[in-house]
């Protein structure tokens, strides 16, 4: 045992506490014949728990932690606390990126002895802890070798790194049981038109992908391949920018059978979306796989990736999860950093345990409004008229069949409320 969260006794659910517990949070509460914690399934985020040194942009680092420092040692330390955070806090899973649990080394070779080194110490903890893998990913955004992108390079050479890369990281996922793994393009993108053949990068970004999904084949990982939209932060463009637009990358490439999505909140929002529609969307398209929950600050223009708090907009996001079937492989991974005053212990697990208790008042929120029906009902009766025979005769038909109806049956439609606002209060009832 460490000594960083001394003093903090294990969360449990008690709707009456006023101090560290579970308000809403109780994960043995059934709910369509499932418990809770496998609905929500919950995941720490180990690069801004345990890797963010609390910085912004215009400020560096706040946080002094006892494990930051390019060591093996450090690195050990840095998992000693974030397992016992996990059980502080008993969730069932955690993810990473490669360069939050490892140190850097001076070579490719010896920054793989120490992730290979780490993933052991890592799944030696797993074995006497609730807490498993939700997922692994790398980080090919950080360093200066990837300011140009990674699978959309122009230098061949950043391209075989990144493969190397990926290719470590889903072995690693793989050994440790993982149930999935993210490709994240940070930098795939652009910044000026001036240097960039949109071509050739799409075409790089689009055989990366077949690659990693070739391997994970070859290996047997039964994990979901997910790809994380993400608009213009920090290039002007990125590939990936969007949900719709992640759907045609995947068609162009023969991948719609293989990646599902990974969806953010700030991302959705920073592309001009609210997460339902992203959420919507995936779930239309065949695509639906895991979320990032987290949230931006409305009156900033960038990702500002702080813990949810607004329960209307979570239950708004967990009902389009309800009706996709909710989460099979993925889960609700909590991609989300404290503010940078917030130093202490103590705020860590409060911050996770506040969003937790968010998700959950949400959720339940989300059931009942799925269980009574009335969204769905009201939803059903404004397309009723696509369900007779003529409608779906028309559809199967031609443009002048279908233009022919108007004389032959005297149609003469009148517009039909939406029932917006409605609507709105139906929901206002539930949260």
């Amino acid at each position: 045992m460490t000594s960083f969260f001394q003093d903090i006794e294990p969360l449990h659910y008690d709707p009456n506490s006023t101090g560290l517990a579970y308000r809403h949070y109780n994960p043995d509460e059934m709910f369509m014949g499932k418990r809770m914690e496998d609905h929500l399934r919950f995941a720490v985020a180990y690069w801004h728990s345990f890797a963010w040194p609390g910085g912004d942009p215009f400020g560096g680092q706040t946080f002094d932690r006892p494990w930051f420092g390019d060591t093996m040692d450090k690195a050990r330390l840095k998992a000693d606390v974030a397992f016992e955070m996990f059980d502080l806090l008993g969730v069932p899973y955690f993810c990473w990126h490669d360069a939050d649990i490892r140190p850097e080394g001076d070579s490719f070779a010896e920054s793989r002895r120490n992730f290979e080194d780490i993933i052991d110490y890592l799944t030696g903890k797993m074995e006497s802890s609730k807490t498993k893998l939700l997922w692994g990913t790398a980080n090919m955004f950080s360093h200066r070798r990837f300011m140009s992108g990674a699978a959309t390079n122009p230098d061949p050479d950043v391209f075989a790194w990144s493969a190397a890369t990926v290719k470590l990281c889903m072995d690693a996922t793989h050994k440790m049981g993982g149930q999935n793994y993210v490709l994240w393009g940070g930098r795939e993108g652009y910044e000026t038109l001036l240097n960039t053949d949109l071509k050739r990068e799409r075409q790089q970004a689009g055989r990366f992908l077949q690659m990693a999904v070739e391997y994970k084949h070859k290996i047997g990982f039964e994990g979901a391949i997910l790809v994380e939209p993400k608009p213009q932060e920090p290039s002007k463009h990125q590939y990936d920018y969007d949900v719709a637009t992640v759907y045609g990358f995947l068609k162009e490439f023969g991948l719609e059978g293989e990646v599902q999505m990974n969806i953010e909140q700030g991302h959705a929002i920073l592309a001009g979306h609210s997460f339902e529609h992203e959420l919507a969307l995936a779930a239309s398209l065949g695509i639906f796989g895991s979320i990032d929950m987290n949230r931006n600050d409305y009156q900033s223009g960038w990702d500002t990736d702080q813990f949810p708090n607004n329960v209307p907009e979570v239950a708004l996001a967990y009902y389009e999860v309800l009706k996709a079937g909710g989460f099979t492989k993925g889960g609700t991974n909590f991609d989300a950093k404290l503010r940078r005053q917030s130093l202490d212990p103590v705020d860590l697990i409060a911050g996770h345990a506040g969003a937790m208790d968010v998700c959950a008042r949400g959720f339940k929120a989300a059931a009942a409004m799925l269980e009574d029906g009335t969204l769905e009902a009201m939803r059903a009766e404004r397309y009723a008229g696509w369900d007779t025979p003529a409608a779906a005769a028309m559809l199967d038909g031609d443009l002048a069949s279908a233009a022919a109806r108007v004389d032959a049956e005297a149609i003469d439609p009148q517009p039909r409320s939406g029932r917006q606002e409605i609507l709105e209060n139906i929901v206002n009832r539930f949260v």
